[in-house]
């Protein structure tokens, strides 16, 4: 499992054997180009998985399939229709997509009916939160009765206690979307480990050894983690779980992940991913 990272400045081609026959892979630069998308939307389409990641090169950047490259540039309506699946908004824009006035957008996003995809941290330090195009515009028209009226009596004790589910829908999505991208039991629990507090994941996690194992698989900050110490600092604040009933949920899950990988290894006789 790789995110993009310095893969997007990584433009070689190579070439891998698969089926008997070689396949040429690309760098995530030339793939974006060749599939009419700038290197966010080309991160956002791998991040969604609808660009499906190829063999890695010898130092871990990713590769993509020419084949790949194709099926995609073949699908109807390329390359508009994956433009507009990538498409992400963010503020008033998301409003204006939405049909709402910016207030009623911040409600409806707040209360947790809008998940975002992603997020940025601006130079006021603050979380900036993007959202898909298309799905704004599905869920007008999904839910035209949420876009005007007044707000119901739960969405106005959230927004009265100033709670702001946003934060969680973004990692329950984010790790949603880590998870499709492995089968590996020990690269899955290294996802769920990553969003535990440290205190949590000692306790989830009594041996230093495996914490090790877990801590070199995790997944690196998503694409448009900022790189500035002190904005850096105020994004990592979003990768871990925080209201106890989310916490308690992830560490569900890493125990059952776990189980998994202790038993793969107890069968291989190694620790960690084969």
């Amino acid at each position: 499992m790789r995110e993009m990272g310095t893969a997007l400045r990584d433009d070689l081609v190579v070439r891998a054997e698969g089926d008997g026959a070689a396949d040429v892979l690309v760098g995530a630069v030339q793939a974006a180009g060749e599939l009419g998308l700038s290197r966010s939307g080309f991160a956002r389409a791998v991040q969604l998985g609808l660009v499906r990641t190829g063999p890695p090169a010898a130092g871990g950047a990713a590769r993509y399939a020419r084949a790949e490259l194709e099926r995609l540039r073949a699908a109807e309506g390329w390359p508009d229709a994956l433009r507009e699946r990538v498409e992400t908004v963010a503020g008033a824009e998301a409003a204006e997509v939405l049909g709402v006035v910016p207030s009623r957008f911040t409600r409806l996003a707040r209360c947790g009916y809008l998940t975002p995809v992603g997020y940025r941290i601006n130079r006021y330090r603050a979380v900036v939160w993007l959202y898909l195009a298309a799905e704004l515009r599905g869920f007008a028209a999904r839910e035209p009765g949420m876009l005007s009226g007044v707000a119901p009596p739960a969405d106005r004790e959230l927004m009265a206690a100033k709670a702001d589910l946003r934060p969680r829908q973004w990692r329950g999505r984010h790790v949603a979307l880590l998870l499709r991208r492995t089968a590996d039991p020990w690269e899955r629990a290294a996802v769920l480990a990553a969003v535990l507090p440290d205190e949590e994941l000692r306790e989830a996690v009594p041996d230093p050894a495996e914490r090790i194992v877990l801590a070199a698989l995790a997944p690196p900050p998503p694409y448009g983690h900022p790189q500035a110490p002190a904005a850096a600092a105020v994004a990592l604040r979003l990768l871990k779980a925080g209201p106890p009933e989310e916490v308690h949920w992830y560490r569900t899950g890493l125990d059952f992940a776990l189980a998994g990988a202790r038993g793969q290894s107890k069968s291989t006789g190694e620790r960690g991913p084969t």
